[in-house]
């Protein structure tokens, strides 16, 4: 960063005005979906994945894509099928015209990666997209292949028509810094989509970050200091979350079967690191901690059957820990 910029307040300065232009490219196609828009943006500069929850026909995936022309990255959507094998993912090795190996790069291989309906494939080839999510890497025939960097997998997942799925296993659920659920839009904003979308006008978005520009900021957002307060804070909550332990309070212990593991502190102190610095702010608060905090542990507690019966949800059990 110190290429660009005389100093890192500087840089933080930039990164603010870089989200507005992004925010302000991507409404071009997107209408409404502020808060969407807004974490994958940051788990983008936190150098974390995502996974979108939400009904078909939401715009899901041309959010991913719009993202993606809006960055000037490169960009692979898989459609997840039961059929799918790991290597329609990774790539395989295959036999050229003078008889030897040669690996041909699967769909992994992008900047931004769009797994559309992760729970519809078996549990075999969900590994081999996590791991490459953890790793940065893919293994095959016993050498390792490097991913492009920035490396960003956005994943979708759709909360209805659950028959014939496989659902994500926490410690895999664990890999995505965020959580994010789409609603359907307000009706004003459906009536600007509908009108958007029903003509033959259709909008163009422009360049506003390379990739080493992206780089650059992930390694800013990691620099931003953290009152131990704040971070004490993050810890915090946390720890709360885990029924049975010192500090959970009766209601976890109540409504929980188990709780988020030391990743949701890391993600918290990184994700109001970014929130802050979108935002102009040269240090975290916990207003910060507080905006990202449901996108961070809703998919990182489980609730027990007593909560399910009497309609607790996660996000009421996050609010309880504030």
């Amino acid at each position: 960063m110190s290429v660009q910029f005389k100093s890192d307040v500087e840089a933080v300065d930039a990164l603010a005005s870089s989200y507005q232009s992004l925010k302000s490219e991507i409404g071009k196609v997107i209408i409404g979906q502020d808060d969407v828009v807004k974490t994958v943006i940051i788990s983008l500069f936190s150098n974390g994945h995502s996974l979108l929850v939400g009904v078909p026909g939401l715009a899901k995936t041309l959010l991913v894509s719009t993202i993606s022309d809006v960055l000037d990255l490169s960009f692979k959507r898989i459609q997840f099928t039961p059929d799918l094998m790991p290597s329609d993912i990774t790539g395989s090795e295959v036999l050229d015209e003078s008889r030897n190996f040669k690996f041909n790069e699967g769909p992994i291989f992008s900047n931004i990666v769009l797994a559309d309906e992760i729970n519809r494939t078996p549990p075999k080839t969900q590994a081999a997209l996590l791991e490459a999510m953890q790793e940065r890497s893919v293994t095959v025939a016993g050498v390792r292949h490097l991913l492009p960097k920035p490396f960003f997998v956005l994943a979708t997942q759709n909360p209805i028509e659950q028959e014939g799925t496989y659902p994500l296993p926490e410690a895999q659920l664990d890999r995505f810094m965020f959580n994010i659920p789409l609603d359907y839009p307000s009706y004003e904003e459906e009536i600007a989509v509908v009108k958007a979308t029903t003509t033959n006008k259709k909008a163009t978005v422009s360049n506003v970050l390379t990739g080493e520009q992206i780089l650059a900021y992930q390694q800013l957002i990691r620099k931003i200091p953290i009152a131990d307060n704040v971070l004490e804070y993050c810890v915090n909550l946390a720890t709360k979350t885990r029924p049975n332990t010192p500090r959970a309070p009766e209601y976890v212990n109540n409504y929980i079967s188990w709780g988020a593991g030391p990743r949701a502190s890391q993600y918290l102190v990184l994700g109001a690191k970014c929130h802050a610095a979108i935002n102009g702010k040269y240090s975290p608060d916990i207003e910060d901690v507080q905006a990202i905090a449901n996108y961070v542990l809703r998919h990182r507690i489980v609730r027990n059957y007593k909560a399910e019966a009497e309609g607790i949800t996660e996000e009421n059990v996050i609010a309880s820990l504030f």
